[in-house]
């Protein structure tokens, strides 16, 4: 006879021993997540203060790095990257977590996890609502803006090294410049 597997649940991801490891729940499936690396971590306080700046400055909403969760539902609680929640949204952000849908979210492409931020986690991000989703790509350094269309993600065609948002409309970010000197 089979064994059925249960996915595991938030309440099961809370009951794990703390042992200074960072872990995510895609459709009950527990994932580990390895150490970023410093081009990884640049890259997230240099974004991360660029749309904080404009978020901050025009009153949007609130822009989180990782480690944060994001409890999409029972057993899909995420940490991206960078997390921006606006103010029409203020009520899913909670003391140690954000428990709803953020309207963007980010995520650095790193080898031990591109493939799943390309597949599994853009389905997922796609499934739950979330306005927009883009990708980093340290290697290539471009950034790849998704907009939720029909519940699915389009690329959105930029012009030029200057990144356009649809979320966040009054954003204008060099692209090259983002990455010089990033190593």
């Amino acid at each position: 006879m089979a064994t059925v597997v249960q996915p595991l649940t938030y309440d099961d991801l809370l009951a794990l021993p703390d042992d200074g490891r960072r872990y995510e729940l895609i459709d009950g499936e527990l994932i580990e997540l390895t150490s970023p690396s410093t081009k990884h971590q640049l890259l997230i306080l240099r974004l991360g203060g660029v749309l904080d700046v404009l978020v901050t400055r025009l009153g949007l909403g609130w822009v989180f790095p990782a480690p944060l969760d994001v409890y999409l539902a029972p057993t899909n609680v995420v940490q991206p990257d960078l997390v921006f929640v606006g103010r029409e949204r203020a009520a899913i952000v909670h003391p140690n977590v954000i428990r709803g849908v953020p309207n963007l979210v980010i995520e650095i492409l790193s080898p031990s996890t591109r493939v799943r931020d390309e597949t599994r986690k853009k389905n997922l991000y796609a499934r739950f609502g979330v306005d927009e989703y883009w990708l980093v790509d340290h290697n290539a350094e471009t950034i790849r803006v998704y907009a939720l269309v029909d519940g699915r993600y389009e690329l959105v065609e930029q012009a030029g090294a200057m990144l356009r948002s649809l979320v966040l409309p009054a954003l204008e970010l060099d692209v090259p410049a983002l990455f010089v000197g990033v190593r």
